[in-house]
């Protein structure tokens, strides 16, 4: 079964949208959340705190203390909230009006007081074909990291596990190596999921050399378009990956570049798995019109070996016909229906020998 993707395949630009001003907080997108939950996780080397805000404004007490601070926002559809935000935290309503425009292409921007980062975040759910696609953004400031994701997820899981369990580098290190943890979760699971759907992709081979037929040229295309959407949300994070590693500013520390540089690893190994898998599916293509060629040039060869054996025999009844004085079956009683039996046995004879040799 081939795996469903939650998200649009191509950019789809609302009519509404067009004209409106680029620092506008409107949000413009799919709703995929019911409310907004605001998460919060302050933490240094010593000390962690979490907690889920009920009002932007609880942010202000964290922003006091000599801590790294990551507020998770799950849900960008309350225009109200993201307002407040960008008020409370001083924050220019052009980078809020950025996170909201889901359907942007992956990319990183330097502003005067932070730097945004959007990418395309893709998640296997357990025990299911399904992939669901969204929004990332990422706010980096010197001492805040804010985060906003389309609907409530537990992706970013093991980050907050390796906080809690006082991890030394993640709780030594500041804004700057947390977005480079969130951003090493998302490639990983380009990776898992390229993984997936290359598993299956790699277990048509044997099938379509044994028994090719409409079914498998059907998979074939099918994953060969669910490819093609990935690659095309990989590509464009990876140009981002790229452009972030090599964007000098004071809100990423000198130490973290060499992390940032794994980053450009593994979305490397991500597009170039991608690339495989497209000449992979681009060969079976081509393995399976071979093979129905091959079947096709057989059968021809053995109805050629029929029409050879039965062109000399039909020539000869056609010269001479049956006018022959002697015909005993003529004046048989039963020699119409025996000639009639005899036409439906071979008839069926053959429809059979065809079916056994999958030429039907």
């Amino acid at each position: 079964m081939v795996k469903k993707i939650n998200m649009a395949r191509f950019v789809k630009k609302a009519k509404q949208d067009i004209g409106l001003a680029p620092d506008d907080l409107i949000f413009r997108g799919k709703k995929k959340a019911n409310e907004v939950l605001l998460r919060i996780i302050d933490f240094n080397e010593n000390t962690l705190e979490e907690d889920a805000l009920q009002l932007v404004r609880d942010v202000l007490k964290y922003k006091e203390k000599d801590t790294v601070t990551w507020l998770n926002v799950d849900g960008l559809h309350n225009e109200a909230i993201m307002k407040e935000i960008a008020e409370t935290l001083d924050l220019d309503t052009l980078v809020l009006a950025e996170v909201m425009q889901t359907q942007a292409r992956p990319r990183v921007i330097e502003y005067d007081n932070c730097i945004l980062v959007t990418i395309k975040m893709m998640q296997q759910k357990e025990n299911s074909h399904q992939i669901i696609v969204e929004n990332l953004s990422i706010i980096l400031t010197e001492d805040m990291l804010i985060s906003f994701q389309e609907r409530r997820g537990d992706v970013f899981e093991p980050v907050r596990e390796r906080i809690r369990k006082q991890k030394k580098r993640i709780r030594h290190g500041g804004t700057d190596y947390l977005a480079f943890a969130l951003l090493d979760i998302v490639i990983d699971n380009y990776l898992y999921v390229l993984s997936v759907l290359g598993e299956k992709i790699e277990a048509l081979e044997d099938t379509l050399v044994v028994n090719p037929n409409e079914v498998i040229i059907n998979e074939i295309n099918n994953y060969k378009r669910e490819l093609n959407f990935l690659r095309k949300n990989i590509k464009p994070a990876k140009e981002m990956i790229f452009s972030l590693g090599k964007l000098e500013t004071d809100f990423i520390d000198e130490s973290t570049y060499v992390h940032f540089k794994e980053l450009e690893d593994n979305i490397s190994q991500a597009n170039e798995v991608s690339d495989s898998y497209r000449d992979i599916l681009s060969d079976q293509l081509n393995i399976y019109h071979t093979t129905i060629s091959s079947k096709l040039n057989d059968v021809m060869k053995v109805l050629t070996i029929f029409s050879v054996i039965f062109i000399p025999l039909t020539f000869i009844a056609g010269i001479y016909g049956t006018n022959f004085d002697f015909l005993p079956e003529l004046h048989y009683q039963y020699s119409y229906f025996i000639m009639l039996g005899v036409m439906i046995v071979i008839a069926l004879g053959m429809l059979v020998y065809f079916k056994r040799n999958k030429w039907l």
